[in-house]
């Protein structure tokens, strides 16, 4: 069958199905296995710098080691499609994932479907995808999916990052160009369905604001799990508020869900001179969660409890545990998250590493 119509079969299949037939309810059985996640994607480029960690006790050790033996179990790590220098893309990912897969790690692939950061704000077309007509893209996106199936087989595999207004501007914008974005969309899920059988599918939001929204439009595709990025900068600073809207969401569409991202600062210092996205206290949590050792692990201490509180709630993922201040503290353009990292500026394991354990 040519791949264009069964694309369009399924899209039809799914448009006349009632919301019964594509939300079926989660087994209990399926969620056992609690997600303790960590975003290493820049991983491979700090280490060509040779840095040295510290486990909690002070004492020399092996990165991957360090995060296995405090309860992270899978790693999260970015995609691009033909980024600027060799980092994030093809090769390197392969290869890391290869690495994390021999070390135990389940892995969770965030496939931006760009050359370089996708985002609410932010989601380009890759160049040598630009100027071709929607067929073709389709079909780009089809066996670039595919070739991450056959070759990287992920355990889980996030279909664009952050996809709030859609992802492959202007093809697949959501508000511009609605059915191809859900065209877009499916075609990637094609993909991974035809190639894998127990790989899940993560759809990517940021925030909770207009989330009802965005997942009311997505609730004709067959994916797996509904992943939230929370960030108090950006995304309010009611945890409460997160609870609710996370068990809303996971109940009227039956899915598992789970924290995609989330950070907070141990301190509002800096390591280098390349400016700290979060270096205010008007952007924190507080009086409960101020900027300290204690302060940051008392936050991912509530993100995993809240997340374990809801039935289908089966995890969370820290964003930037390995940001430190690579290059030096004389630095301009190196690290935007050294004072939210899981190391401190001495590179030595902080306290909230122990949250990760799921018990």
């Amino acid at each position: 069958m040519n791949r264009t119509l069964q694309i369009l079969i399924t899209l039809l299949i799914f448009t006349s199905c009632n919301k019964e037939d594509i939300n079926t309810p989660i087994p209990e059985s399926e969620n056992l296995t609690f997600i303790s996640a960590v975003d290493i994607s820049s991983y491979p480029e700090i280490s060509n710098s040779n840095p040295t960690f510290y486990d909690l006790e002070g004492n020399q050790t092996d990165f991957l080691t360090l995060l296995k033996d405090n309860g992270i179990n899978t790693v999260r790590l970015r995609l691009w499609v033909n980024p600027s220098n060799e980092h994030s893309g093809f090769k390197e990912v392969k290869l890391f994932s290869n690495t994390l897969k021999t070390n135990g790690f389940k892995t969770w692939l965030t496939v931006h479907y760009s050359d370089t950061w996708a985002d609410p704000a932010h989601q380009e077309t890759p160049i040598h995808w630009q100027g071709i007509n929607f067929t073709q893209l389709k079909d780009s996106v089809y066996n670039y999916t595919e070739k991450i199936m056959t070759e990287l087989q992920p355990d889980y595999i996030q279909i664009g990052n952050e996809i709030n207004s859609g992802f492959l501007h202007p093809y697949g914008h959501i508000s511009n160009n609605f059915q191809q974005f859900i065209e877009l969309i499916d075609t990637a899920i094609v993909a991974v369905r035809t190639n894998a059988n127990d790989t899940e599918i993560i759809l990517h939001f940021a925030g909770i604001e207009s989330s009802d929204w965005f997942f009311n439009q997505v609730s004709i595709l067959d994916y797996d799990i509904i992943g939230l990025s929370y960030y108090p900068i950006w995304h309010g600073k009611s945890l409460n508020n997160l609870q609710t809207k996370m068990q809303y969401l996971s109940e009227t569409h039956d899915k598992k869900i789970l924290i995609a991202e989330t950070a907070y600062p141990f301190t509002l210092e800096w390591n280098d001179w390349t400016s700290n996205i979060v270096g205010l206290e008007e952007q924190l949590i507080l009086p409960e969660y101020p900027a300290t050792r204690e302060g940051q692990k008392g936050f991912i201490k509530q993100i995993k409890t809240l997340t374990k509180e809801l039935e289908n709630g089966i995890g969370f993922c820290y964003w930037g545990a390995e940001l430190i201040a690579w290059k030096g503290n004389q630095s301009t353009d190196a690290s935007p998250w050294e004072n939210q990292a899981l190391f401190d500026f001495d590179n030595k394991a902080l306290p909230v590493l122990r949250e990760f354990k799921s018990e």
